[in-house]
């Protein structure tokens, strides 16, 4: 997938636990870590407004594209 999900750096930076964030923005823990660790196939704009508000941030702050790798040679 070539989008990244950065929670944990904002969650870092904000020194902010995984419950907390879960906790504030009115979703379960075990949600959040599908979300944050890139297994969602989507992320609804209240969700989003959500964690930009809990954790003081721009939505570019916590989702970014990366190119995906050229194929091999073996993948074409």
């Amino acid at each position: 997938m070539a989008i990244v999900v950065d929670i944990d750096v904002m969650l870092a930076r904000r020194k902010m636990a995984v419950g907390t964030l879960a906790e504030r923005i009115g979703i379960t823990p075990a949600n959040l870590a599908v979300l944050k660790n890139g297994r969602a196939k989507a992320v609804r704009l209240a969700t989003l407004d959500a964690l930009c508000q809990a954790l003081d941030c721009q939505p570019g702050d916590l989702l970014r594209w990366e190119p995906d790798a050229a194929p091999t040679p073996q993948q074409r």
